[in-house]
């Protein structure tokens, strides 16, 4: 008789190098090199990053990539802690905000439902709804990095209001995190952090 049982390395669809690069292998980077990061990278990066899904198709996630020494002195500034240092140190910085006025796409983004901008008539749910999904597309963002051989140091250790001010001031932005990309450098890794076990986060009902 065949068994019918599968390992977590036998049902994976990739292999083991990508599993390694995207996930097991993969840090969060505290040092960089001085190896730059290209626009032909970040547009390889968002290519990855646009497809995975968000409710109704919302894709609300915007990205500010702060290059220059003069911006980027200004943003150091409204990090906590040693995340000022980090973001000065990396190659490139990108602001990662929920733009408030997603919906007003809805008509070319989620073309089967005339009435999708109706849903989000209320301030409150659309903005709610703009910071979930955000943060959805921060997670396949991390990914896409990984997946294009860079390294990702998300950051929330942030003075947000005070980067909405400096950054957005349309006032329709809200920060959501700040993301360190570049080639990381080894000896800048911490000891991995422990992870739960399945046991502790998965229960069946």
């Amino acid at each position: 008789m065949t068994s019918t049982t599968t390992t977590a390395a036998t049902a994976t669809a990739v292999g083991p190098e990508a599993l390694e690069a995207l996930f097991t292998g993969a840090r969060t980077p505290n040092r960089w090199t001085d190896e730059p990061v290209t626009d032909e990278q970040v547009a390889a990066v968002l290519e990855l990053a646009k497809y995975p899904p968000t409710s109704m198709n919302t894709q609300p996630m915007r990205l500010l990539l702060v290059r220059s020494p003069e911006a980027r002195e200004r943003l150091a500034t409204m990090m906590s802690g040693s995340n000022g240092d980090k973001t000065r140190s990396a190659p490139l910085s990108v602001v990662v905000a929920a733009d408030r006025r997603f919906d007003e796409e809805l008509p070319r983004l989620f073309p089967h439902y005339p009435g999708a901008r109706d849903l989000f008539a209320d301030a409150g749910y659309r903005e709610r709804t703009a910071v979930f999904n955000t943060a959805l597309q921060l997670g396949y963002l991390i990914m896409a990095v990984r997946a294009v051989g860079l390294s990702a140091g998300p950051m929330t250790g942030i003075d947000a209001p005070a980067i909405e001010r400096e950054f957005f001031p349309d006032g329709e932005h809200e920060v959501v995190a700040v993301v360190n990309v570049g080639v990381a450098d080894p000896a800048g890794f911490r000891p991995r952090g422990p992870r739960l076990s399945h046991e502790e986060v998965v229960r069946t009902v």
